[in-house]
């Protein structure tokens, strides 16, 4: 099914290269850098644009094909501003885009630009696009003793909607291993390098599908689902629980495991499969737990510090490939250091979306923040679209219960690790509603054993 796929865009976007319309830019010089060293797939992208029309142009498109659109995580764009030593760069406005004449599925995001592109001026981009899924094992099955062996299918030239004067691509692999890789002359192969082009003047939707089958040992560690909840007290902390259900998404394993092989010949046998991961986590945490459905597991190591802490743990067997494990992390953190009062008297958590597993895909993570009971009109703000619901949560002492602002996003990659913040409205008179009502319980009982003791129930006097 994958091949008849593949097959069928690459006849679709051959047809593509005929077709053209009146451009008002044009691409002069393009070089796109891939790197395949892990199982994230990072392309950065440069481009000089100029504007051929004669109005100014105020944004641009950048295309990409069907078979990437799916497993696109992010992209982002930056404008070059100055030359060499004083070179600054400018965040700008990426949004995916619907075109009506959008040639057979081709998916694009519009690019603004941070001025309009006057007539015969040019302006250098920086982008940065991240695939998931995208290396498929070849072959799908492997022994404990095989090295793991990857596709990656591409293309050598930029899709593009516009005319590109001069173009490059570059691939890294993790290895010098490269059994194979498609010839789209001028091209070449040097150490972990493969280089494509430079091609001259390519007409707009220009394609010209390529596949590199490379070894590729990396972790691949994909969590299927993650689920984090943060839970805010004003009495002093933040409660952070993870619940993680992961597995190594690389060639499935097959034959028996041998553990003493395993642990004698770790270079050799076992090579593409994990037996430990890296957390990144706030500074200044304390109470930190790591445990399964079984109970706490000891294989840990935490390292604090005054930028971060990283947790180095340790699942209870390797993980091969299409192996799972599931687990808990948890942790407290110090309610100053990410607790704030806007200047319109809201509060706001300022916390960091993400997953804190290094080089992890997460195809589904739901980030749910408990607010204290109370709390009015919650917001969150995120440099990126999610999908956000509330739900109510009950907690010990809760009459109304608590408001759970609830995040959630499909196919996130490290770097989605950025601050968010939720905002909401708290009276601090709510603060009393427990204490209060345990004085009233106590003293409630309190009256009552007096009465009690007190109290004559005896229907004949002594």
């Amino acid at each position: 099914m994958a091949a008849r796929n593949w097959i069928f865009a690459v006849a679709v976007f051959l047809s593509l290269s005929t077709f053209s319309s009146a451009q008002d830019l044009q691409i002069v010089n393009a070089e796109r850098r891939i790197d395949l060293s892990s199982h994230i797939v990072k392309a950065f992208l440069t481009l000089k644009v100029e504007n051929i029309g004669k109005d100014p142009a105020a944004d641009m498109l950048l295309a990409f094909p069907p078979t990437q659109i799916k497993n696109l995580a992010m992209v982002q764009a930056l404008a070059v501003m100055g030359k060499k030593k004083k070179k600054n760069y400018l965040p700008l406005d990426v949004k995916p885009s619907e075109q009506p004449d959008a040639p057979n599925d081709a998916g694009y995001f519009l690019v603004s630009f941070a001025t309009p592109l006057g007539p015969g001026e040019t302006v250098t981009l920086e982008v940065l696009y991240i695939l998931t899924h995208s290396l498929e094992p070849f072959p799908v099955e492997i022994t404990q003793s095989e090295s793991q062996l990857v596709y990656y299918r591409d293309s050598a030239v930029v899709l593009s909607p516009y005319r590109i004067k001069q173009q490059t691509t570059f691939f890294k692999t993790p290895s010098t291993r490269v059994e194979s890789f498609t010839s789209v002359e001028p091209a070449n192969r040097a150490g972990k390098e493969i280089k494509y082009g430079a091609y001259e003047d390519r007409a707009p939707y220009s394609y010209a599908p390529v596949i590199v089958h490379f070894e590729n040992n990396s972790p691949f560690a994909v969590v299927e689902e993650l689920v984090r909840e943060i839970e805010i007290s004003h009495w002093g902390s933040l409660q952070i629980t993870e619940n993680y259900r992961l597995t190594h998404g690389g060639a499935r394993h097959k034959g028996v495991f041998s553990r003493v092989e395993y642990q004698s010949r770790r270079s050799i046998s076992g090579s593409s499969s994990f037996n430990a991961l890296l957390a990144v986590l706030p500074p200044r945490v304390n109470s930190v737990y790591y445990r399964d459905n079984i109970g706490n597991i000891s294989t840990s190591h935490l390292r604090t510090g005054f930028k971060k802490s990283e947790l180095e743990f340790e699942p209870r067997y390797p993980l091969f490939g299409g192996w799972k494990a599931t687990f808990i992390i948890g942790y407290r953190v110090p309610l100053e250091d990410y607790l704030f009062e806007a200047p319109d008297g809201r509060r706001y958590l300022n916390f960091t979306f993400g997953c804190p597993l290094v080089e992890t895909i997460v195809n589904k993570l739901t980030l749910k923040v408990v607010l204290p009971e109370g709390s009015k009109d919650p917001s969150a703000v995120l440099p990126f679209a999610v999908n956000q619901d509330l739900q109510v949560k009950y907690s010990y002492l809760d009459i109304v219960g608590r408001t759970v602002v609830v995040l959630q996003k499909d196919n996130v990659v490290p770097t989605h690790s950025v601050p968010f913040q939720v905002y909401y409205t708290f009276k601090p008179i709510y603060m009393l509603a427990e204490p209060l009502m345990l004085v009233s319980a106590f003293f409630f009982v309190f009256v009552t054993s007096l009465a009690y003791v007190h109290i004559d129930l005896n229907i004949v006097k002594k």
